[in-house]
Parts: structure tokens; C-alpha cells; sequence
């Protein structure tokens, strides 16, 4: 993996304002996919080093098959196979490949995570254009070509599936059905056959910029990320409807980031490159604002935002801005440490019931403060007295909850020097948005919350 690199102060200090310009952003871009890529190398340099019995001769001789097929891609169309291989949720599925590959003994679903290998480059070849031939094998009746869609095949047993492309047509064909004519180009892949299921990719946020696919088809898509462990609910595959309504919530986020300042646009473009939908939380009502909801991000699946859908257009832009900071000091912390704390889960966090590590403490209050700053912004412009209302209560909420954790951070003799640069940025802003308080009322609303929320805290964990 890359060593750590030393970036200029005025960088930081952007990042720390929870901000960044695009040289920043295009720092942190690269080197993920700087790491994806090693990662990828890893990975088949583990299925050659490991035994017969993890990775028996056919198995490999067909990895090294795919690698040739993806360079093979990559000399056609070097930016439509960069696409494939960057696609946030190939990060799961190759550290899970890597785990297997390494592990003491067989891990019985390495073989289906290494017929995945074959699906992306397959998928790789398609965008690239290159006319190719192959056999893959479809798993729990689907056979997934990433971020371009997949074909229903018999549920069950594994089924093998032929494929092939030439003039931009991809024809598919499983025993004893009917092939799948699958038109390609452009990025997409369409065919009548309603066996085939597309990726559905919500518009690019700004002229210029690639469409965003709303991805409820990967398998790896939640794997090992143990979301019920972050109370978030399961993924969900979308009928025609709920993507329309998706669509719908999707077409009022650009204006209502560009609110929050041109800089939560631009790091919306860099960064998001996948949403994955989940089911609404459980007892949850399905729709308008009182409607629960629930969102993260994978480290491991660098551009993506798993969330249930929002309830408005408003809360669209403000999961987005409060889940691409995780993706950001994510990648920074992974750029250069921010700090050297250990892992013990003992912190008091406002927007948690358990105990976090200071890690998570430190990612909880960036996000927290980026939303700060986007709902004051919000209230200020906000034309509507519910919509400022509504604006004011969830900015004052989230200072207020920064404000109970910023000590402990600016505490830890375990910041780096460009951890130190980033929590005085953060002191600095949490400090700015103070300058404009919000009505009294809404002080004291978000200054009990947080008094109730440590009352709780401390009888919940005995401390």
C-alpha cells in the first residue's frame, strides 16, 4: 500500500473545515485507487501462492484467464475498465476474495467470490467494447456483470452461463432456455428480456459528471459489513416505483447541496459513485418527513453510501453530506494517520447509545459538524418558516452534539501532527457557526438532548 504522505497544511486545513477543493479531493480519489488497484494484484498473487486445496491448478489457470481478459480490456479502453475495477463495491468482494485466498484452511463461498472474478472482467470487457467469448456461473439465480446488471437464472445449484459479445451485443445463454440478447454501449446494457435486470443509475449531479447507479443488485453489496451491528437494515431490491420515487428525491439534492456551498457539490461528484438502497428501519412509516431512516459507509467500498431512502429532497442532501465525510476522512486517515489512539470502544458519542472508539468519535463529530454547517446555511436561506424551523433544530442539534465531543478530541496527546491541523480546523469552525446562533428555543431544545442523551449513555453502560 501506499506509505504515508505528507500533505501541504493548506490541504488539510480545507479538509478540516470539512471542506476541500479539488486539488484535496483529487489527492484522496487517487490514492484509493491507487489502493484498489494493489488490492486487485494481491489478490491474484494469493491465489498463486496459496495451496491446491484453497486454489486447485483449474481454478487458478482461469483467474489468470480473467487477468489476461481484463488487460486485454484495458489496451481497448483503459478508462471503461478502470470504471469496473474502481466500482466501490469490488472493494468488498476482493477483501473478502484475499481473506479466503489467505485463510488457514478452505473457506467454503471462495469459490463463488472467485467466480465473481470472472463476472468483472467480463463486465470490463463489455464496457471496453472488446468482443470476447467466456463461461461464467451465475450463484442464488443471478448472475451479476458489476454496475452493468444481471441475468435471473434457475434459483438453487450454481448455473453455468455462456456468454458472448460482438457488435455491441451481449448474448447470454443458460441450459435449456432461451439466450439473452443484452444491447451494449454507452455505459449501459439494455435487452427486452425482462430475465435481464439493469443497473438503475439516477442522473449525474452536474453537465459533465457520470450518473450515479442506485445499486440493489451486487451481492456484495452488504456483505461482511455487519450492518446490523451500526443499526443500519437490510438491502432491498427496488420494484419500478420505489425507483421512481428515488428518482424523484434525487432531482431536488443538486440545488439543495449547492446551499450547503459549491464545495458539497463538488465533493458529492468526486466522491459518490454508488448508492446502495436499503429497506426502511423497522416500525419506520414509509413516507414524509417524520419517516425514520437510516445511512453509512463502507471503507472498504470507497464511493458508495448505503442508505434507506430519504423522506425529501432536503434529507437526500443532508445524508450526502453527512455520509461523504466518513468517505473523506476515511481516505484521509488512510492518506496520512490523523492519529495513533487505540481501539477501546469507552467514549461518550450524543448520536450513538454505545460506546465508541475514538476513531469512530472523531468520524462521528466531522460528519456531525459538516451537517451543522449545511443546516445553518439552510435556515438562512430558507424562504418557508417550517423549512427554516426544521433547519434550525437539526443545525442546532448537531453543534450541539460536536460541542460534547470536540474536548475530548482536542485532548488526545495521540494526534498527529496533521490530526492536530484538522481538530483545530474543526474548533475553528464549530466556533464560526456559534457566531449565528439559531433561535433561543432551539439552544435549549438541542442543549437538553444532549444532557439526556449522557444521562442514558451513563446508565446504559455504568459509566
Amino acid at each position: 500500500m501506499s506509505p504515508a504522505v505528507r500533505l501541504p497544511e493548506r490541504l488539510l486545513r480545507e479538509l478540516g473545515r470539512t471542506e476541500g477543493g479539488d486539488e484535496a479531493l483529487t489527492l484522496l480519489v487517487r490514492d484509493q485507487h491507487t489502493r484498489r488497484l494493489v488490492l486487485l494484484r494481491a489478490l491474484l498473487d494469493a491465489a498463486a501462492a496459496a495451496p491446491a486445496a484453497v486454489c486447485p491448478p483449474g481454478l487458478l489457470d482461469r483467474l489468470h484467464r480473467d487477468w489476461a481478459l481484463l488487460e486485454a480490456a484495458e489496451r481497448a479502453d483503459r478508462t471503461a475498465v478502470r470504471t469496473v475495477l474502481l466500482y466501490p463495491l469490488a472493494g468488498p468482494w476482493a477483501q473478502r476474495c484475499l481473506r479466503g485466498l489467505t485463510a488457514a484452511g478452505p473457506v467454503p463461498e471462495l469459490r463463488a467470490d472467485l467466480d465473481h472474478f470472472s463476472a468483472l472482467a467480463a463486465a470490463a470487457a463489455i464496457r471496453a467494447g472488446l468482443p470476447f467469448t467466456g463461461a461464467l456461473r451465475a450463484h442464488d439465480g443471478l448472475l451479476v456483470l458489476p454496475a452493468l446488471g444481471a441475468l435471473r437464472t434457475r434459483p438453487g445449484q450454481p448455473v453455468p452461463v455462456d456468454v458472448a459479445l460482438a457488435d455491441g451485443r451481449l448474448t447470454l445463454r443458460q441450459e435449456y432456455a432461451e439466450p439473452v440478447v443484452v444491447r451494449t454501449g454507452d455505459g449501459g446494457a439494455r435487452s427486452d428480456d425482462p430475465r435481464w435486470l439493469p443497473v438503475f443509475t439516477l442522473p449525474p449531479l452536474r453537465p459533465g459528471a457520470v450518473p450515479v447507479p442506485l445499486d440493489d443488485l451486487d451481492p456484495y453489496r452488504t456483505a461482511g459489513s455487519g450492518t446490523e451491528r451500526h443499526a443500519l437494515s437490510a438491502v432491498t431490491a427496488l420494484d419500478d416505483s420505489e425507483r421512481k420515487a428515488w428518482a424523484r428525491s434525487w432531482s431536488g439534492v443538486e440545488p439543495l447541496l449547492r446551499i450547503g456551498g459549491p464545495h458539497r457539490v463538488a465533493e458529492a461528484t468526486a466522491l459518490l459513485h454508488c448508492i446502495v438502497p436499503l429497506s426502511p428501519p423497522p416500525g419506520s412509516t414509509p413516507t414524509g418527513e417524520g419517516a425514520a431512516h437510516c445511512s453509512g459507509t463502507r471503507r472498504e467500498a470507497f464511493g458508495a453510501v448505503l442508505s434507506s431512502q430519504p423522506a425529501t429532497a432536503a434529507f437526500f442532501a443532508s445524508t450526502l453530506v453527512h455520509e461523504l465525510q466518513h468517505t473523506k476522512l476515511a481516505a484521509l486517515g488512510a492518506l496520512t494517520p490523523l492519529h495513533h489512539e487505540d481501539t477501546a470502544a469507552r467514549h461518550f458519542a450524543p448520536w450513538r447509545p454505545d460506546p465508541r472508539p475514538f476513531d469512530g468519535l472523531f468520524q462521528g463529530a466531522y460528519s456531525h459538524l459538516a451537517l451543522a454547517d449545511y443546516w445553518q446555511r439552510f435556515a438562512r436561506g430558507a424562504q418557508r418558516l417550517a423549512h427554516r424551523d426544521l433547519a434550525w433544530a437539526e443545525h442546532a442539534r448537531c453543534r450541539e452534539q460536536v460541542g460534547a465531543v470536540l474536548p475530548v478530541l482536542a485532548g488526545s496527546g495521540a494526534l498527529t501532527p496533521e490530526g492536530r491541523v484538522v481538530v483545530n480546523e474543526m474548533i475553528a469552525v464549530y466556533q464560526r457557526l456559534g457566531e449565528s446562533p439559531p433561535p433561543p428555543g432551539h439552544l435549549a431544545r438541542a442543549a437538553a438532548y444532549v444532557r439526556t442523551a449522557r444521562v442514558i449513555w451513563r446508565q446504559r453502560n455504568g459509566t
